[in-house]
């Protein structure tokens, strides 16, 4: 018998294609656990951003997160999952973990990957290459 349910599942967003499967994929198995999922949208702020104070730049911004949020949270409901959000800004990768290790107990975290060569992942990094291995708890990639 299995011990550990899965009743919380976090899902990186960002609007891209990517995110989109790893949300279709948190659909599906929430909907076979029974969970509620969180979308997480981070927003990557350096320390000190050039760009901090311009406010229609960042009004359009927002607007497109909203609107990002607002179809996710439409297509979960249209699954009959329960579906909340989170807007964070600061270290996308730190965020997702942040979260995903604190206060909201989350048992999964189910994240789009962007696919790049190795080459460049070498150089560059990605967040589904930090999460899934600075995570505490099971990680789904998403391709």
């Amino acid at each position: 018998m299995l011990k550990k349910k899965i009743l919380r599942i976090l899902v990186p967003l960002d609007g891209s294609k990517n995110s989109q499967r790893g949300l279709e994929m948190a659909i599906v198995l929430a909907r076979q656990c029974g969970a509620i999922i969180t979308g997480v949208y981070s927003i990557y702020a350096p320390p000190h951003s050039e760009f901090r104070g311009v406010g229609s730049v960042e009004k359009s911004f927002n607007k497109q997160i909203k609107k990002i949020m607002e179809n996710a949270k439409v297509l979960s409901a249209q699954n009959g999952i329960v579906f909340k959000e989170k807007i964070m800004r600061g270290n996308i990768g730190y965020n997702i973990i942040k979260l995903a290790h604190g206060k909201g107990n989350y048992d999964m975290i189910v994240i789009g990957s962007r696919g790049r060569s190795s080459a460049k992942e070498m150089f560059f990094g990605s967040v589904s290459n930090y999460v899934i291995h600075t995570s505490k708890i099971p990680v789904v990639i998403v391709k």
